[in-house]
């Protein structure tokens, strides 16, 4: 009997329109840059020759326009999946960025207390969990083809470390998932088998560690 191989990329959003530098998160409104879009039209010549079979997106006005391109590209629409979503984050809305210090004030303590949970957001194992059924159901929407899910930066990271047995803290600074990267999962009669990385539309020197 032949093995069945299916492909899911998980591919992270392009840049974001953000003059003020803010974590935004959740929060609604934010598009992608000119930057972003051009990010997206990049992935999707890299991706013309794929054989996608469905769309999938984060419901997040940034996740579904980088979807645009390449769903448009295969004659697809996009569907839309709340297990993709960004993480929740206390500090929306904070112009709160890693290594920059806003951090030490002291009214963000409180939300610090738990940094392997973590205290401020969601917990990293209700990220994975979520994020690993988002890539199960679009494995089930084309058995022996390619899938296409557009996330953030944090949850992919999260289940890249869960899949492969790493401890779920860690350095956001460390992580491999630039704007716009794929990070593609591939499943062998349902069985994870392979992990690839890759950055068609250059690497990300930007220090933005969420989204």
């Amino acid at each position: 009997m032949t093995a069945v191989t299916t492909t899911v990329h998980l591919l992270r959003h392009g840049e974001v329109n953000n003059p003020d530098g803010i974590l935004y998160g959740r929060l609604p409104g934010f598009r992608l840059s000119e930057n972003g879009r051009n990010q997206a039209e990049i992935v999707a010549k890299t991706l013309v020759d794929a054989d996608l079979g469905a769309v999938v997106a984060s419901p997040m006005q940034r996740a579904q326009e980088t979807a645009r391109p390449v769903a448009a590209a295969h004659g697809l629409e996009i569907g839309t999946d709340e297990g993709l979503i960004e993480a929740a984050n206390l500090f929306e809305g904070e112009l709160v960025s890693v290594g920059d210090g806003a951090l030490r004030t002291p009214r963000h303590w409180p939300k610090l207390r738990d940094p392997f949970t973590p205290s401020w957001g969601e917990p990293y194992l209700r990220i994975a969990h979520r994020m690993l059924g988002a890539v199960h159901r679009a494995r089930e929407l084309a058995p022996g083809r390619e899938v296409l899910c557009v996330s953030h930066q944090l949850p992919i990271w999260t289940l890249r470390r869960f899949v492969t047995g790493q401890r779920l803290w860690h350095d956001p600074r460390r992580r491999q998932c630039g704007l716009a990267s794929l990070t593609s999962f591939v499943f062998t009669d349902g069985e994870l088998t392979q992990l690839r990385y890759a950055e068609p539309a250059g690497p990300d020197y930007s220090r933005e560690a969420g989204a």
